[in-house]
């Protein structure tokens, strides 16, 4: 199952399409469960996504690989080994948990930064431990990717990747980190639900780009293919993608993303494809 379950959703109302807002403890219960019960192997989750983790420790979590990720370190920290040696820790602790499979950098420069080697030698040194299997970074473009690979021996990047954001495979890097043996997952397969919505409802903000969701609902309006299972089938096309992290709402919904997987479409995709950060970075939505 390439299919992996992100968990934001668990400790924040997250997304631009989001109706319900954070996932009570009881849905997320029956959300892991079906996961356990298809197949579902790896969660993704963040110390900065609220009281996901928590969350997650309460439910029980095993079974899975659990992914996380280091928050930005403060400018005050002197110690940087102790200071992520305590964030991981706790964050277990939270998880419940003793190791975690991967380990993320949520702000992938800061291992470049003056402070950069000692956070190096620590993640490391983790490794080294058995308390983490692999170093990641989480990534919002491709062009961090060069400085990274410098100063660090990366296993596993986590990139966003859909049919408007192809930017991972159109730079050669999907196959450059495929061919390295690093693993790869991506996220925002539907742009945070952009492309879930009917043309109706995007937000006006949206419109600058009015022409890719013409073209895309003229598309979904003359194929028999639900919006998800067009996203899933893209993603799912490209052999070099270990995981797609995908977040829910309900039970509902995860069924509903499971069910589009099984489907992979035999149909050509419309071309939407676009390199305009703006669109691209979901943090700069705010400023539209």
């Amino acid at each position: 199952m390439k299919l992996a379950l992100g968990t934001v959703q668990f400790g924040l109302p997250y997304g631009i399409s989001n109706q319900g807002g954070k996932v009570i403890r009881e849905d997320v219960k029956r959300i892991l469960a079906l996961s356990r019960a298809i197949g579902i192997d790896t969660l993704d989750t963040a110390i900065a996504y609220g009281d996901s983790e928590a969350c997650l420790g309460a439910v029980g979590i095993e079974g899975f690989n659990i992914i996380t990720k280091l928050p930005i370190i403060p400018e005050n920290v002197v110690d940087v080994g102790c200071w992520v040696r305590n964030q991981v820790q706790a964050s277990l602790h939270r998880l419940g948990v003793q190791t975690a499979y991967g380990l993320l950098m949520h702000q992938p420069q800061q291992l470049l930064g003056i402070k950069g080697k000692a956070v190096v030698q620590a993640l490391e040194r983790l490794k080294a431990e058995g308390v983490i299997q692999k170093i990641g970074v989480s990534i919002y473009s491709p062009t961090e990717l060069d400085p990274v690979f410098e100063a660090c021996q990366i296993d596993l990047v986590q990139a966003p990747f859909n049919l408007i954001d192809q930017r991972l495979n159109t730079t050669g890097w999907l196959q450059k980190l495929h061919d390295g043996g690093v693993e790869v997952h991506t996220r925002s397969t539907f742009l945070q639900g952009l492309l879930l919505m009917p043309s109706t409802v995007i937000p006006e903000k949206f419109q600058p780009w009015s022409e890719l969701w013409n073209t895309w609902h003229d598309w979904l309006a003359n194929h028999p293919f639900s919006a998800a299972q067009a996203c899933i089938s893209f993603v799912q096309a490209f052999p070099q993608i270990d995981r797609m992290v995908v977040g829910v709402e309900s039970v509902e919904q995860l069924g509903q993303l499971v069910e589009a997987a099984k489907k992979p479409l035999d149909a050509g995709f419309p071309d939407i494809s676009c390199t305009d950060e703006r669109l691209l970075n979901p943090s700069s939505w705010n400023l539209l």
